[in-house]
């Protein structure tokens, strides 16, 4: 793999590759495990959050946070030869706060992590950046598409305005890569 680096399609399979979050990696069937200081449930709305030093780790996956806010559907009971069984999922999860996740050697940062479980995407917000070993891209947002295997990561947006009237150019996407 190494090799590809050195190649004219490096930013290409750099990009595709940067944010690779495994399909498993959000699985309803493999166990979340969470740790925090503090943890607020409430059934009405069907969110759990977490604060202080959130650390969620799911198979190789690992998400850190100041604060996790975890959406379940509401229950369903399913009733099962060996008796009633109630399942939830994760809707969505909202963690902010020196945002942290990491898989391997790959790591994503950011303010503010979106996961959207319908939509099967893994979204980094402001100040978003994203390293696979040594290599970085960032943006105002980075958009992960878990099933589709493909990655958007978004320049800042909007523009300002300097002291003297004039406009100043918006911020763009960057991207860097250490060649050997």
């Amino acid at each position: 793999m190494k090799n590809l680096f050195h190649s004219h399609i490096a930013v290409t399979l750099f990009t595709t590759f940067l944010l690779l979050l495994p399909l498993s990696a959000f699985s309803a069937k493999a166990p979340i495990h969470i740790e925090a200081d503090h943890m607020t449930s409430t059934e009405k709305s069907g969110t759990v959050v977490f604060t202080g030093d959130v650390d969620a780790r799911q198979g190789d996956v690992r998400i850190r946070a100041d604060k996790m806010t975890v959406y379940y559907t509401k229950p369903d009971k399913k009733k099962k030869k060996t008796g009633p069984k109630i399942t939830q999922q994760v809707k969505k999860l909202i963690c902010t706060g020196n945002v942290e996740v990491t898989r391997g050697d790959w790591l994503g940062t950011g303010k503010k992590m979106i996961y959207l479980s319908k939509e099967r995407q893994v979204i980094l917000i402001d100040n978003a950046k994203a390293w696979q070993g040594q290599n970085m891209v960032s943006g105002s947002k980075i958009i992960y598409y878990l099933d589709e295997g493909r990655s958007e990561v978004i320049g800042r947006v909007g523009s300002t305005v300097s002291n003297s009237g004039k406009k100043k150019k918006k911020s763009r996407v960057n991207m860097t890569i250490i060649q050997k």
